[in-house]
This record gives structure tokens, C-alpha cells and sequence, in this order.
């Protein structure tokens, strides 16, 4: 089988969602639920898409979906799930709690593709946003290992590999925002 942009989409959508109280990816905004509005970001982009979640409703969307291969390590260990399962040597990858995410932010991940990074991540008003960002496979191996010696701290694990940061301009900051709490979404539907 061969890969338009060898490119697998990859949506993490296995959290507890403890702050927010209920499941983020079927929040509904605007009409949709937010892991809606990410396929939609993602899809002109990526050959295929894969949902990480521990919940059978997102078999619904028509997308492969897999537990965590590994339980309770949080998002390290859905990114090397998606990892384990993808078949492309490039994965995008986005938690299903960014609901304003773009395909033009999602674009300058791809656009930024080199030999040397094995991770090209966002940077979005001064913090790193490892949960938006473009893995290499090659990464399955590195985070298999760190959580084998009981480390999920994304970040930390990012310090083991080649990592590009990608600074996106303040006029895009929204399309980053994390909504994991009551009062993030309340904010949310506010400025609809």
C-alpha cells in the first residue's frame, strides 16, 4: 500500500477527563463533538486516522481505534500506542481537547519535515505543545522504554529525542487552546 503524504493521523482521546467531569472529545461545540472538529483539521493532511481511547463510542467517527497498550501512564502512553499502531513514518498527533485546531497550524508541523527531528512540535504563548505535534515512528522505541521504567512525563521523555519547536504567531494562539475544564469551556461557548 502506498502513502500519499506517509503521513497517520493520530487523535488521543484516552484521558480520565477528571477535571473536566465528562468524556472532552464528545463535548459538543459548535454542533460537533471536538474529536469531530480535529478529523476535520486533520483529514486533508494525513492518509488515515486512528483514535487512541479506552471508550468504544469513538469506534462511531468510522476511524480504527485502540486502547492504551500500556494503562494509567496518560498521554505518553497514547502517543506510543498510536505509534505501535501506525503504518506511516510520520504521525500527527493531537489530544481530542484542542477542538479550534486548523489545518493551516497543523500544516506548518508538516511543512517544518526533516531528516534530523524526530519530533516537531508547536509552540504556543511561550509553552511547547508536545499533544500538537508531528512524531516520527522511530519514537515507538524511545517511549516504550520510558514507560517500561514507570516515566510518563511527556516532556521528559522529549528530552530523549531530536526535537524541532515551531513558534506559531499570535494570531493563530486560539487554535492551541486546551479546554480541560468547566471554565475553559464555559469560555469557549462564550466567544462563539
Amino acid at each position: 500500500m502506498k502513502f500519499k503524504n506517509n503521513i497517520t493521523g493520530i487523535i488521543l482521546a484516552g484521558g480520565k477527563s477528571s477535571r473536566m467531569g465528562t468524556e472532552k472529545g464528545l463535548i459538543i461545540y459548535k454542533n460537533k463533538p471536538f474529536v469531530e472538529h480535529i478529523i476535520e483539521a486533520m483529514s486533508p493532511l494525513v492518509d488515515n486516522i486512528i483514535i487512541i481511547s479506552n471508550n468504544k463510542v469513538y469506534e462511531s467517527f468510522g476511524f480504527k481505534c485502540y486502547e492504551d497498550l500500556i494503562k494509567n501512564t496518560g498521554p505518553l502512553a497514547g502517543i506510543y500506542t498510536g505509534l505501535r499502531y501506525s503504518k506511516t513514518d510520520y504521525n500527527l498527533i493531537v489530544s481530542c481537547d484542542i477542538p479550534l485546531v486548523k489545518t493551516i497550524v497543523l500544516q506548518k508541523l508538516i511543512d517544518q519535515k526533516n531528516d534530523a527531528s524526530e519530533v516537531i512540535q508547536l509552540q504556543s504563548q511561550g509553552k511547547n505543545m508536545p499533544l500538537i505535534a508531528l512524531y516520527k515512528k522511530s519514537c515507538e522505541v524511545i517511549f516504550k522504554k520510558e514507560l517500561h521504567q514507570n516515566q510518563k512525563k511527556v516532556q521528559t521523555a522529549l528530552k530523549k529525542c531530536n526535537v524541532k519547536t515551531v513558534v506559531i504567531d499570535e494570531s493563530l494562539e486560539q487554535v492551541t487552546a486546551n479546554i480541560n475544564t468547566p471554565e475553559d469551556l464555559e469560555l469557549l461557548n462564550f466567544n462563539l
